[in-house]
């Protein structure tokens, strides 16, 4: 069984965009290349078992499991050494990025209060989309009587869309609610 959204990826998406910007070959149509979740736990540095809940939330979010990210300098304003343990990030590929997608547009960002869309400035001039979630708990796959406190996250969608407008394109497609 196949992702929905890869699915219409290869149905609807790549045939519009081909004569949306007159691309000739197939495969030059910007595609997902992976989503990527971190959530960085400053606190981390004070108490490490903060960081145990937060790999095992984002592991649930992502049905994937999370890998613990560390430091790679050391700042001694912040009481950070090299290599100590800061965060936590996922990096989804293939199926479980589509699914992943498709529970976040269709799930999980109408869960969030007062929701007006996803800021459109957020791309980085490569084609790839940045958006950060203050409350990790608008996804179904956390119990909220287990959560002790609210964390957040960043997502990340890499494209192979070399330019901002036609990965901005690719996700509206997608139905990614951008706002006006």
């Amino acid at each position: 069984m196949t992702a929905r959204l890869r699915e219409k990826y290869q149905k609807e998406i790549v045939p519009k965009l081909t004569k949306e910007f007159g691309i000739e070959n197939t495969m030059a149509v910007p595609k997902l290349d992976r989503i990527v979740l971190n959530m960085g736990m400053g606190e981390a540095t004070a108490n490490v078992k903060i960081l145990d809940t937060a790999v095992e939330e984002l592991s649930a979010i992502a049905g994937q499991r999370a890998v613990v990210t560390r430091a790679k300098k050391s700042i001694a304003t912040f009481k950070l050494r090299e290599g100590m343990p800061i965060g936590c990030r996922v990096t989804l590929r293939g199926d479980r990025m589509y699914e992943f997608l498709d529970r976040l547009i269709s799930i999980a960002l109408p869960r969030v209060r007062d929701f007006r869309g996803v800021p459109a400035k957020s791309f980085d001039g490569r084609g790839n989309y940045t958006l950060g979630v203050k409350d990790h708990l608008i996804f179904q796959e956390i119990d909220y009587s287990k959560v002790d406190k609210s964390k957040g996250l960043n997502v990340t969608i890499v494209t192979t869309a070399g330019r901002d407008d036609t990965a901005q394109a690719l996700l509206r497609e997608f139905g990614m609610p951008f706002a006006k």
